[in-house]
């Protein structure tokens, strides 16, 4: 292993203690020990698609980590007292259908990779860590009827360098982080209707109305989450309160569903509107995106009018937000609706979105079902700047890799990272674990390939169809991209939508966290058409022979005495005897 260099340091401080201390206005709604702040970001993307991403923010001025909380007012009881049980200190968990186009719609408001992934945070006080993690798993496992219970040794990672703590934390000692993901994972309506339950207000107020599985599943990205973390009270950061956030992201192409028309609104694409806010909500707002898409730098027109304008930078970009508090008055006042609506001006509005600075593509290579190679291409689009990326890869133990085969390509020489970590796997017990830092020049591709060996499983490790394949999961990218446009310090609580989760350390620089797509390799797989022919051959073979000997054992043989006949016979041998016929 490499000692890490300054930038490693630099980089493992994005996702660090500073994330999850609030700014001076986070205080707001802590009062009556308990706040609730729920938030609809509207985004237009290209070729017509439409990007929805809710937020439903539980604030609660307790310490659940003592274990000595009895009464819950908006805080879920489920979770918390798994919190208290388990000795977490964060969780995030992940139920995700499709995969984000980063490339065509730009960086997701929150990642997540396809399947489900969960990452806990344990206290340094649990003993066992391996056990409260398999119990924590389980647990989630039934609370949003998910099948979190696969998840075992042989697909949990403990990283290094990437998933720092978001909140407050008082050491990072990797030993109490275990990672895990399901890439084949189906995310469907049982996973919706708990995830919906654990809300204030339900489904029945608010902006949760708006989540009528019917129409969140008829899209082409679907994205749930829950993010469970200590934070700062106040300013001066002398208590503790918990933050739990429940995240929705959902994309609709609205352009075929349409009639090929690009508008779109509430109704259109959730089948509902909003009546009202969440009465335990302090604050219920939606934002609009409408920023200019053309080259005039005209402003979308959207209706009915919004309560006000905000501008900020996020990821990078400059956006304006139109913005509509539910909790104004005079919003309801000429409607008992609100149906937001957006038109485009012209067809030329809608141009194609700028490439992102950082996006990567996985994909597999090779012949045959022995060996094989792992390739990832790292993009770094930025005119000028260079920076560093954390590149975590989780393989499996069926597929063997080849350590010594690891290159790293960049503008056809090679580039050394400054930080390796590797954790070979042990068959049937672990997988795989690959962390590094790479630096990317400006303006250039990374290509980084890595060998492998196809194992040959037992027959009874193949899963029900193995013809399809087995699934690789995804690699991470961890990075503080460089900004093209100075971003000023704002409060974040005044921010829209996940600005509060991932700050801006200072004004040059966002963090982001990338996933690649999924990977499907096929193994050797035996004919299992054999197996079930000869169990049908000899299961005959069986019953026949074994039949016919016990049968023959077990049956008793009578002799039975011809009887003469009757009146009814003796007539019929006389008339078949004139006829000619042999008598019966």
């Amino acid at each position: 292993m490499m000692a890490a260099g300054p930038l490693l340091l630099l980089l493992l401080g994005a996702a660090g203690p500073g994330l999850g201390a609030p700014g001076p206005g986070s205080g707001s709604g802590s009062g009556s020990g308990a706040a609730l702040r729920e938030e609809l970001l509207l985004r237009p993307l290209p070729a017509g698609d439409v990007a929805a991403a809710f937020q439903f923010r539980t604030r609660w001025d307790a310490d659940l980590r003592r274990g000595a909380v009895s009464h819950y007012r908006l805080f879920p009881k489920a979770l918390g007292q798994l919190v208290a049980a388990q000795g977490v200190r964060e969780l995030h968990l992940a139920l995700t259908q499709g995969f984000w186009r980063t490339q065509s719609w730009g960086q997701p408001p929150l990642g997540a990779p396809a399947g489900a992934e969960l990452w806990v945070w344990f206290q340094d006080s649990v003993p066992d860590v391996d056990k409260a993690w398999q119990e924590l798993s389980n647990v989630l496992s039934g609370i949003f009827c998910a099948s979190l219970n696969f998840i075992d040794s042989t697909n949990t990672v403990t990283p290094t360098a990437s998933f720092k703590p978001l909140g407050l934390a008082n050491g990072t000692d990797h030993r109490l982080l275990r990672y895990a993901v399901l890439p084949r994972e189906v995310v469907c309506t049982e996973n919706l209707t708990p995830w919906k339950k654990l809300l204030p207000c339900g489904s029945k107020a608010g902006l949760a109305v708006l989540l009528k599985a019917e129409r969140l599943f008829h899209s082409s990205y679907h994205s749930q989450a829950v993010h469970i973390r200590p934070i700062c009270r106040d300013a001066s950061c002398l208590a503790v309160s918990w933050e739990l956030r429940q995240t929705l992201t959902v994309v609709f192409d609205s352009f075929t569903s349409g009639q090929g028309k690009k508008d779109w609104s509430l109704f259109k694409m959730f089948s509902r509107t909003l009546t009202d806010a969440c009465p335990l909500a302090s604050e219920s707002k939606v934002y609009v995106d409408i920023s200019p898409k053309n080259k005039e730098k005209e402003l979308l027109e959207v209706t009915p009018t919004p309560t006000s304008v905000h501008e900020a930078v996020v990821q990078g970009d400059k956006r304006t937000y139109a913005v509509y508090d539910l909790l104004s008055p005079s919003l309801f006042n000429s409607s008992r609706s609100l149906n937001v609506q957006l038109k485009w001006k012209r067809p030329q509005d809608s141009q194609e979105l700028s490439t992102p600075v950082l996006h990567a593509q996985r994909y597999v290579s090779g012949y045959g079902l022995q060996t094989g190679e792992i390739s990832t291409l790292i993009h770094n689009t930025h005119p000028y700047r260079a920076f560093p990326v954390i590149l975590l890869e989780t393989v499996p133990w069926y597929l063997r890799l080849y350590v010594h085969t690891l290159t790293i390509i960049t503008k056809g020489k090679e580039n050394k990272p400054s930080y390796i970590h590797y954790q070979p796997a042990q068959d049937r017990k672990r997988p795989h674990l690959l962390e590094m830092l790479i630096q990317l020049p400006a303006n250039s591709v990374t290509k980084v390939t890595i060998q492998f060996e196809r194992a040959l499983l037992k027959w009874t490790e193949y899963t029900p169809d193995p013809n399809h394949g087995f699934y690789v999961s995804p690699s991470v990218l961890s990075a503080l991209v460089p900004s093209v446009i100075a971003m000023k310090d704002v409060d974040v609580e005044e921010s829209p939508l996940f600005a509060s989760l991932f700050p801006s350390s200072d004004g040059s620089s966002y963090f982001v966290r990338l996933y690649t797509e999924p990977l499907l390799v096929n193994l050797p797989t035996p004919d299992f058409s054999m197996p079930y022919n000869v169990i049908c051959l000899t299961c005959t073979v069986v019953a026949v022979c074994y039949g016919s000997f016990y049968n023959l054992l077990t049956r008793t043989f009578h002799v039975e005495e011809p009887s003469r006949g009757g009146l009814a016979k003796r007539l019929a041998n006389v008339i078949r005897k004139l006829r000619g016929v042999p008598p019966l």
